[in-house]
């Protein structure tokens, strides 16, 4: 089956699986314990931790084997056909731009939220702490606090509270890394979806046939629900998926209109 890989394709789930394995095994034989999502990680743009270089390193590591497997299988399964048609250069190009679009997104509702959180800081008010609790799904884990401060909403100890909880969560937000070919990937599952749309695919759960365009739409609605939901459980980048999607679109549309054949 590995007859049918393209060359950037092949050349893509190399360094993607190199990286993953090479902090163990550079741990098995040298002792040197290596957090790779640590440094090579997306961070915050005004963390003290962030570098440039993160904008690319991001897609070419990832968290766990099931993070990776599924990336890297979505890629096997989608992007030799894109290369076919397109040709190695224009979707290394394609690929790219989709990484980079997941972490454009991304990187900026993730600056708008830690703004947010700042903003509490300098300002604290219940309303505003009512709030941002809406808005990281927080309210039911805050219930009881947020009546006493609700009843109480210019007691001096409530207010340090409130903040002092603020502080920890802008903290975590901000010091947290995205890793993962996830946005690059939901890119080649749009051009697949909108070059190939009515390829049927045969889905595992439940085992039934689907066009291409339908599942992509499908997964589109899905990290669309996921983001609307906000689960504080969920450590998910939706907004790196939707922004692999939306670049994918937009550039497909672009090449399209400039009379690029497909």
């Amino acid at each position: 089956m590995f007859q049918r890989l393209t060359p950037v394709v092949k050349n893509l789930l190399i360094i993607n699986i190199v990286v993953f394995i090479a902090p163990y095994i550079l741990g098995a034989f040298t002792g040197i314990q290596l957090d790779f999502v640590r440094i090579f990680g997306l961070r915050y743009f005004f963390s003290n931790e962030f570098e440039p270089y993160q904008l690319f390193t991001h897609f070419f590591v990832h968290a766990s084997t099931m993070h990776i497997f599924s990336n890297m299988l979505a890629l096997f399964m989608f992007a030799p056909m894109l290369e076919t048609i397109w040709g190695s250069k224009r979707f290394l190009i394609f690929y790219l731009i989709c990484g980079f679009g997941a972490s454009i997104l991304y990187s900026g509702v993730h600056f708008w939220e830690v703004n947010q959180l700042f903003s509490y800081l300098t300002n604290p008010n219940f309303q505003s702490f009512v709030e941002l609790a809406d808005r990281f799904a927080l309210r039911s884990y805050l219930a009881e606090f947020i009546q006493a401060y609700g009843e109480n909403p210019t007691d001096p100890k409530l207010i340090k509270e409130s903040r002092e909880f603020i502080a920890q969560l802008c903290e975590a937000k901000a010091g947290m890394p995205m890793v993962g070919a996830s946005g690059a990937v939901f890119g080649v599952l749009m051009a697949f979806g909108m070059i190939f749309p009515n390829v049927e695919l045969m889905l595992l759960f439940p085992p039934i046939p689907i066009k291409a365009k339908y599942m992509v739409w499908f997964y589109a609605a899905m990290e669309l629900y996921a983001v609307i939901e906000n689960s504080p459980k969920d450590n998910v980048a939706h907004f790196a998926h939707l922004g692999g999607m939306l670049f994918a679109y937009i550039l497909i549309r672009y090449w399209r209109s400039q009379g690029a054949r497909f």
